[in-house]
């Protein structure tokens, strides 16, 4: 009778328990908001304060919560069920292209790309077509291994977190291949954009199982945030 009792009691708060959706810290994070606001979703108001210690927070919609985790981490996230939704940029899911992953809407915010650079003294890879081997450091392996490799290029990849642009100057790889919005980080260490492979914007992203057994639930968020693309900005009150 007890397990009866406390399955018939979990499968209750699973019922009843809030969808989650999962949120990307950083710069991101301040655009999400407009477009949240659109759709008439209010998180607690801390959720955008990065020195805010919490990572879970409610909204004003009883059957909605957000949590907020790094860029890389939310397809993750969404992936495998920890979240049924999630806002994730499109060189997240060209990196991991998780099956289980539905991605309907493009939102149109957090607009970069990822390119490939080099220093500006670089001048032997200003064609990289005329590769036949080189060395890239980045944080996107199986993007960068995909790229080269449709150009005959064998390219060996040194797998950074972060802080790409040092790589060519202290000899770690001659050429890297990382996201960029607006060129200055590459300027300033004297690097520039030698090819663009792809425009990036964030996305509405879904757990596939999630769609499947929860329709009309996730169908009615996917189709309130559709329309919170051609909704007015929320003035403040």
């Amino acid at each position: 009778m007890t397990a009866l009792f406390t399955a018939a009691a979990l499968a209750r708060d699973e019922i009843t328990a809030p969808l989650v959706l999962a949120l990307p810290k950083g710069r991101i994070l301040a655009e999400c908001g407009g477009f949240l606001a659109r759709a008439g979703v209010h998180p607690a108001a801390d959720y955008e304060d990065e020195n805010s210690r919490r990572l879970r927070f409610p909204t004003d919609d009883p059957a909605l919560d957000v949590v907020r985790v790094r860029p890389f981490d939310v397809a993750t996230f969404v992936a495998f069920g920890a979240a049924a939704l999630g806002i994730c940029g499109a060189d997240v899911l060209m990196e991991f292209d998780y099956p289980e992953i539905y991605a309907p809407l493009d939102l149109a915010i957090g607009r970069c790309r990822i390119v490939v650079a080099a220093p500006t003294s670089g001048e032997e890879f200003a064609n990289p077509a005329r590769l036949s081997r080189v060395r890239v450091a980045s944080k996107y392996p199986n993007v960068t291994a995909r790229h080269f490799a449709a150009r005959g290029i064998q390219a060996e990849i040194v797998h950074l977190n972060g802080a790409m642009e040092l790589a060519p100057g202290l000899g770690l790889a001659p050429m890297i291949v990382d996201l960029v919005q607006t060129g200055s980080t590459l300027k300033a260490n004297g690097l520039v954009e030698i090819e663009t492979i792809a425009d990036v914007t964030s996305r509405l992203i879904v757990n596939r199982t999630a769609l499947k057994t929860q329709p009309e639930l996730i169908g009615a968020w996917i189709t309130r945030f559709r329309a919170a693309l051609h909704a007015p900005e929320e003035k403040p009150g």
